[in-house]
């Protein structure tokens, strides 16, 4: 079992550059995925995104790639010719201006200023950066993934705990099941024998008692909640990411016992159906957090 939340971070620093990568994630319904990383690698982004896919199934999880290059790179050069273009637009200004003259330094900073007259470029080669990142990367991917079985772990056993709260309600509801017929059959026999004394019709009462037994009986929600009870128990100890099969069987389990409070006659009972409800509340919030 994975939970979704988790964090990591890496470094090293190397001759070039000082490359780290950040990994966190928290809950989400789905793989909300995001990779900011320096413009220029671009072209790989979609090589990390698929890393972190394949081993992370749900969750918002924000990668953060950053480098810091101990030497730059950038090629500068100067385009002459229209470093003299400008010039000679500077003197005739100056002379329509009636100037003799332009000041050097105030010169010289305009034409450093002007679009085009210094031009910078930098050749990024994408895959020395690639080769730069993975190991990184890599390191940072499995610290992440521990730090999320980790937690796993932690809600696995958390769920057992309430799971086996539940399993001791369904068995609480079974040992009670004939107590309750018991008193139905009881309680129209008096009735009947109330109303009508020694002519009550013995067929008519048990044809009664069917009918209130087929309304009230909770056999039926034990048998299906026991069931859920096998299956979440299945996909917690052998499904790695159960998140979204919890929910749906915490629904199910959820309508099984609703059913058992509302054909319930007895305060023991009803004492049991809250305590199951309040388990399966810890359970279905548990599981919003898994994998």
């Amino acid at each position: 079992m994975i939970s979704m939340t988790g964090y990591a971070y890496e470094e090293k620093t190397t001759d070039d550059a000082v490359v780290s990568v950040e990994i966190k994630s928290v809950n989400s319904r789905f793989l909300d995925l995001t990779v900011n990383l320096p413009y220029f690698l671009n072209p790989i982004e979609s090589y990390f995104r698929t890393k972190i896919s394949d081993k992370v199934s749900r969750g918002k999880v924000d990668v953060f790639i950053r480098i810091k290059e101990n030497h730059s790179s950038a090629k500068v050069s100067v385009d002459t010719q229209l470093a003299k273009t400008y010039m000679e637009a500077y003197r005739q200004i100056a002379a329509a201006a009636g100037m003799s003259q332009i000041n050097p330094q105030a010169a010289l900073n305009s034409l450093i200023n002007q679009e085009g007259v210094i031009i910078s470029s930098t050749d990024y080669d994408v895959e020395k950066y690639k080769a730069m990142i993975e190991p990184v990367f890599d390191a940072a991917m499995s610290r992440f993934m521990q730090d999320k079985e980790r937690e796993g772990e932690n809600m696995k056993k958390d769920l057992l705990e309430k799971l086996a709260v539940l399993e001791k309600c369904a068995s609480f509801f079974k040992e009670w099941q004939p107590k309750m017929e018991s008193y139905f059959k009881e309680q129209i026999t008096t009735k009947f024998n109330e109303l009508l004394g020694e002519n009550a019709d013995q067929n008519r009462i048990m044809t009664e008692t069917a009918a209130m037994l087929v309304k009230y009986t909770i056999n039926e929600e034990i048998v299906r909640l026991n069931s859920h009870i096998g299956a979440m128990k299945t996909e917690i100890n052998d499904n790695p990411v159960p998140g979204k099969r919890l929910d749906f069987i915490c629904q199910e389990m959820n309508r099984e016992i609703n059913t058992i409070g509302s054909k319930n006659q007895f305060a023991e009972v009803g004492a049991m159906v809250i305590n199951a409800k309040d388990a399966l509340e810890n359970i279905r919030e548990q599981s919003k957090n898994v994998e």
